[in-house]
């Protein structure tokens, strides 16, 4: 946790423009990234708008061909208040911080929509997010208690009603009762990398292609030298396992069918339509989100521990996680596949207590003045976002950030913990805004 609180404010610290909010100097420190995911481009954003330099180190950066697309490219990208879809959120610690976090995202992602142009190129959209249950919701506490801090957090367009599950076809008799819905962000991932890196190379940000394999913290010292860095910033995702010795993180594999969405075939699906896995049949997941005006993607899956990709269209898993979504949605089964890519698969970047947004506890023994002293790490870890990486996106830049500043003031480290106040409503509404900034926003050649 940093002893510094400042929250992001688009137009004060964060920037639409394709340069920085505040332009670096000969004196401004350097910020090492590492992983050129959604979290590592997204952390370089925050951080250029402070006046930092920044290099992004990735051994891969997202690609755009038949080749596997990085996990930050295959995700569904739906915004969601935690826990997510999935159900993989249990560390009682990490899902309070990442209710901060998602909204800090939200409304940063709203701010974008807001300006058509911008949205476009981003490839961000504001949907109607569907949620639905097979029992009165008050009968799961759980999602009782999510249902209502969603309804307080300030999402726009949140409504209960099962008149719902009538308006989107859903068949009765799949035995959903109840339901909500709220306006949420939808990012399609392959468009919104390709921005995010043009973003912030615009801004200063320098890629170096580099495959990191052993533990940051014993090669700390080469590589702030080499990169003539002051701070390091660990956002490798499952790559934590080895680069910071954190054996706690694991794969959990997931799977999307890719279905045209053009209206030809089927009414076009204009909304998410998701049912949870607390609670859903035998708690496999139903998740129907439009990627784009043409795209449907069908889920899901959530195997931890599986390292492998090899799933096809054929795999049992795969026909079950269609056939579901076809007794929920019965229009689907007239759904054609994607033939240049059926199906998205990779592996989320989950870990036993979640998310890490924290600074390297470990101290290194220094020689000063011929006495040995104990020197803090300057390395920050964040990763262990699972299926919710572009949900929490800015929130946990934000926290990076001021961990950053307690990094460069040599103060010493400490474990992450809650703040003694949150602030929710980090992020300026598009009206309080300076409207310059949104109708600028990005400019064409990006």
């Amino acid at each position: 946790m940093s002893v510094v609180d400042h929250p992001l404010i688009l137009g004060e610290n964060l920037s639409l423009e394709p340069f920085p909010q505040q332009s670096p100097d000969g004196t401004s420190s350097t910020v090492l990234i590492v992983g050129g995911g959604v979290t590592g481009l997204i952390n370089a954003w925050v951080l250029l708008d402070r006046g930092y330099h920044v290099t992004v180190v990735s051994k891969e950066w997202a690609s755009f061909t038949e080749q596997q697309r990085l996990t930050s490219q295959i995700a569904g990208a739906l915004w969601e208040f935690p826990p997510a879809v999935c159900g993989q959120h249990t560390d009682i610690l990490s899902l309070k911080k990442s209710k901060h976090w998602c909204m800090v995202a939200y409304d940063i992602w709203a701010a974008i929509v807001s300006n058509p142009s911008l949205a476009a190129l981003a490839g961000v959209q504001m949907r109607a997010s569907n949620f639905f249950f097979p029992c009165p919701i008050e009968n799961l506490p759980a999602q009782h208690q999510k249902m209502e801090e969603i309804a307080a957090s300030g999402v726009h367009g949140f409504s209960r009603s099962i008149e719902s599950i009538h308006k989107h076809g859903i068949d009765p008799r799949y035995g959903a009762v109840d339901a909500y819905e709220h306006l949420a962000p939808v990012i399609d991932t392959d468009r919104c990398m390709e921005w995010l890196m043009l973003l912030v190379q615009s801004k200063g940000a320098k890629f170096h292609t580099e495959t990191i394999t052993s533990n940051l913290f014993s090669q700390e010292q080469e590589l702030l030298h080499r990169f003539s860095a002051d701070v390091i910033l660990n956002c490798t995702g499952l790559s934590a396992l080895s680069l910071a010795g954190d054996k706690t993180c694991y794969p959990l594999r997931g799977a999307l069918i890719r279905v045209i969405n053009d209206g030809e075939d089927f009414p076009k699906v204009d909304s998410s339509l998701a049912i949870t896995a607390d609670a859903a049949q035998d708690n496999e997941i139903v998740f129907i989100v439009p990627r784009n005006d043409n795209v449907l993607l069908i889920g899901g899956v959530a195997q931890p521990g599986r390292w492998d990709l090899d799933l096809t269209l054929d795999s049992p898993e795969i026909k079950r996680m269609r056939a579901r979504a076809e007794a929920f949605l019965p229009s689907l089964k007239h759904a054609r596949v994607d033939p240049e890519y059926p199906i998205a698969q990779g592996l989320r970047p989950a870990r036993e207590r979640n998310i890490r947004v924290e600074r390297e506890l470990r101290t290194r023994t220094v020689d000063l003045h011929g006495e040995p002293t104990e020197e803090p790490s300057r390395i920050i870890h964040n990763y262990g976002h699972g299926g919710s990486g572009w949900s929490l996106s800015f929130g946990c830049a934000a926290d990076v950030a001021n961990l950053v500043e307690d990094v460069l003031h040599n103060l010493p480290a400490s474990k992450m913990k809650l703040q003694e106040k949150i602030v929710v409503e980090s992020v300026r509404t598009p009206e309080q805004m300076d409207s310059r900034l949104v109708s600028g926003a990005i400019r064409a050649r990006l």
